[in-house]
């Protein structure tokens, strides 16, 4: 039998960095996922305010296993 795996869209935030965006969407959607075997960035964006980025944001896939 072959494995199926859904895959759902978080945005993550961080005041300190992209990467820390999405390590925050990946540990937000593990509260209430199982399974999770991977992660795709899929876009980047900044808030800026008084010409400094304030917060960090990514947009990501989140792949999970389905359970049967």
């Amino acid at each position: 039998m072959a494995n199926i795996a859904k895959v759902i869209t978080i945005i993550g935030s961080s005041p300190e960095s992209f990467a820390k965006a999405a390590d925050a969407a990946v540990q937000e959607a593990a509260k209430t996922l199982r399974g999770i075997s991977g992660a795709d960035v899929v876009s980047m964006s900044a808030l800026v305010e008084n010409d400094r980025i304030s917060e960090y944001r990514t947009t990501v896939n989140i792949a999970f296993a389905v359970e049967r």
